[in-house]
């Protein structure tokens, strides 16, 4: 009995081809090899698969009852093979029907998906988006199985592994938001008076301290956290009502002062700048579709960056 470890996998071919043929000089012409050689071919192939394969009768040669039922699932085994190393199709967006699942922090939604929806519905009406949020760990499985084609997030919380693609899209810092007309805050704002308000936390986790609270106890000092909320985009309207402040994201920071009456000034803080990236696993990298994808999102970071 052959094993698949001792087969010769491209006598597949020839077997096929002299199925098709049932005659050992057309279908050595086809696998462009001498009749002295494919006569060899279908001698080993008779010797791997323990059957005559084609016996010589007075009409021709005659494929055997294990010849025959070898024909359809030799073909159809033939045809997959050939998918897998066939050069990828282009891809054509304007035509697509393809969903792309992405996961995303809330403030990279809120950030990206306007200009990203629009962007990609003008030049792939056909094409669904999926965002959805990232979960506390790293979601290595679902990048591997292309359950998620990107994540997107700030690299030092989604701490990527080495062997995933990481690129970096652009950079923002933290600043202090309040409402405007607040009475203890202003441009110079400064260590001291910052510590003394009441301070909205946002905590997916959560963890009743955040990044502020880790730089303020490296420095022997202490914040008020008055209220925690689990939702980033809530944070904002609450602080727009109240005289409480704000450590945010700066891009996000100026999309909401533009919709509610929000004041921006500097933490007074040395907090360090924070990457944006896009993660992807390197199985998607020479994917046509997922490369365009990622182009779509290069480009509307790059109108951020403007």
């Amino acid at each position: 009995m052959a094993e698949l470890r001792n087969f010769d996998l491209n006598l597949l071919v020839a077997f096929d081809l002299l199925m098709k043929e049932r005659n050992v000089s057309r279908a050595a012409e086809k696998m462009f090899i001498s009749q002295s050689a494919m006569s060899h071919v279908l001698q080993r192939l008779r010797q791997q698969l323990d059957d005559p394969l084609l016996v010589k009768t007075p009409s021709g040669m005659m494929p055997t009852q294990r010849a025959l039922s070898l024909v359809e699932p030799v073909g159809l085994l033939l045809r997959e093979v050939e998918t897998l190393i066939r050069v990828p199709e282009q891809f054509e967006p304007a035509s697509s029907q393809r969903r792309f699942v992405i996961a995303a922090t809330d403030y990279i939604e809120a950030l990206l998906v306007p200009k990203l929806v629009e962007r990609i519905s003008s030049l792939a009406p056909g094409i669904d988006i999926h965002f959805k949020r990232t979960s506390t760990l790293f979601p290595a499985a679902p990048l591997e199985q292309g359950e998620t084609d990107v994540l997107l997030g700030f690299e030092v919380m989604l701490k990527p592994p080495k062997h995933f693609r990481c690129e970096k899209l652009f950079d923002d810092y933290f600043v202090c938001v309040s409402r405007i007309g607040h009475p203890d805050v202003t441009a110079a704002l400064s260590l001291e008076d910052y510590i003394a308000l009441p301070h909205i936390l946002v905590s997916r986790t959560g963890s009743s301290t955040g990044q502020v609270d880790a730089w303020l106890a490296e420095n022997g000092r202490e914040r008020r956290v008055a209220l925690t909320v689990s939702h980033f985009l809530s944070a904002p309207m609450i602080v727009a009502n109240t005289d409480m402040v704000l450590a945010f994201p700066r891009r996000t920071a100026e999309q909401f002062a533009r919709m509610i009456p929000l004041q921006i000034v500097p933490l007074p803080l040395d907090l360090p700048h924070y990457d944006s990236v896009m993660v992807w696993h390197p199985l998607r990298d020479k994917e046509p579709a997922h490369r365009w994808l990622r182009e779509q999102i290069r480009a509307v970071c790059g109108e951020l960056e403007d």
